[in-house]
């Protein structure tokens, strides 16, 4: 089961990157679970600077932008 993290405090981009992704998951059947990351700290301990931003396994994949679906995809293969 791949875990798929939204890295941010819940504005309008993450939502969108959270709607990506469980597009992108769904379209390639894999089972998966999608947590959402608000608290500033812990999106800190990603090590990252600019949300949104989307980590799949623990690996922070991209921030700062939502990808396209086919970009999501290849990160979750």
């Amino acid at each position: 089961m791949k875990k798929i993290q939204i890295l941010g405090t819940g504005c309008s981009k993450c939502k969108r990157l959270a709607q990506q992704a469980e597009k992108a998951a769904s379209a390639l059947g894999i089972e998966y679970v999608i947590e959402k990351v608000s608290d500033i700290n812990e999106i800190m301990d990603f090590g990252i600077m600019m949300t949104p931003g989307l980590a799949v396994d623990g690996d922070v994949k991209v921030t700062g932008r939502i990808p396209d679906i086919e970009t999501i995809q290849e990160f979750l293969q």
